[in-house]
């Protein structure tokens, strides 16, 4: 049945580069929120579903691009294992293939490292209607350039994901989430210090001047750790981070539009209006203002970071302006890659950058 479906999938879009017809890919339509306004005929990939191959004791799974992501999490969770980047879903419906498309890491971001780098290979469908594939499902397997990567935060614009192979971790032995009263400042040198230490540091997050540090790892380290940073123990930790990460905090239910700032770690609070709220030990700033795009763009400029409008109320997304703009060399590496897998600018144009 899904082999039809893939069959069915490369005849849309042979037939899309064949008429010149612009498609919007949709999985399960979780983030529609993300991105720019895509204006194309429906390419559906949500009926591509199911795990192809799983074995717990090689820390791989393989699955289809439109496997639900609760049923991946569900099924490693039963073997003790996880997506070891902690992905929000923002809703049930969210896949495995719109993860990786937006590259969506949670909390534990800061110490196991993003989708892309647990992502071991893939198969695509590019513009031209071609079934591609790339990397395996082992973590050494090809010399040279990594091109499945290329797909994670691409947003569609280079080709429809078809499945996808990840290294998976096993669970911590022990959690525990200690939290600290202090301002931002003291937050983002707190954070940067321990950092810098071997502590067992999985998860940060200030908000309302206080400071939330998960420690995750053997029960005997984590305890240890507990004990020399101090700190008040949480109640309920577990469905704290939850809540972080699937934005169900009040910070998040703004009216403002919401940026998502990446910058090095040690940079002090930037003098944008605003709340903040900091993940990531300080790399990670989440802010809801209504401060001028090109603003905040070009302040996260002048830090050589990024700032991407996440959500905003309006239904119609300003594409020029949800993702920090490219500079002269970056657009040519960009418009190089979207010629080479997608030459007529058929996959989700737009989504990203009004020029492809």
């Amino acid at each position: 049945m899904n082999t039809d479906i893939s069959l069915q999938l490369q005849q849309q879009i042979i037939t899309a580069y064949e008429e010149d017809t612009s498609l919007r890919i949709v999985g399960g339509d979780s983030k529609k929120f993300y991105g720019g306004t895509v204006d194309g005929e429906r390419l559906d990939v949500s009926a591509h579903q199911g795990i192809l191959n799983y074995e717990p004791t090689e820390l791989v799974i393989t699955a289809r691009a439109g496997t639900l992501l609760r049923e991946i999490e569900q099924t490693l969770f039963e073997n003790g294992q996880m997506l070891a980047f902690e992905p929000p879903a923002y809703g049930a419906t969210a896949t495995l293939g719109g993860t990786l498309a937006g590259n969506f890491s949670g909390p534990r971001r800061v110490s196991s490292g993003a989708a892309r780098d647990f992502l071991l290979g893939c198969k695509i469908i590019n513009g031209k209607g071609e079934i591609l594939s790339f990397g395996g499902e082992v973590m050494k397997n090809v010399a040279g350039y990594d091109v499945s990567r290329l797909m994670a935060g691409a947003m569609g614009t280079l080709g429809v994901l078809l499945e996808l192979s990840f290294k998976v971790l096993p669970k911590p032995e022990l959690e525990k989430t200690c939290v600290f009263e202090c301002s931002a400042k003291d937050a983002l040198r707190r954070m940067h210090e321990w950092g810098q230490t071997p502590l067992p540091i999985s998860s940060t997050c200030h908000h309302e001047s206080h400071l939330y540090v998960r420690l995750s790892g053997a029960a005997k380290a984590v305890t240890a750790s507990m004990l020399t940073m101090g700190g008040e123990p949480l109640d309920e930790a577990e469905n704290f981070w939850r809540t972080v990460k699937e934005h169900g905090l009040n910070f998040f239910q703004t009216n403002k539009p919401l940026w998502r700032l990446s910058l090095a770690s040690d940079v002090d609070p930037l003098a944008l209006e605003g709340e903040c709220l900091y993940e990531w030990g300080g790399a990670l700033r989440w802010i809801s203002s209504d401060e001028p795009a090109k603003n905040i763009q070009n302040t996260l400029a002048e830090h050589d970071g990024q700032a991407t409008l996440f959500r905003q109320q309006s239904d119609v997304n300003n594409t020029n302006n949800v993702f920090q703009p490219l500079t002269p060399g970056l657009k040519v590496i960009h418009k190089n890659l979207k010629n080479a897998f997608d030459p007529k600018g058929l996959l989700n144009p737009g989504k990203m950058y009004s020029e492809f």
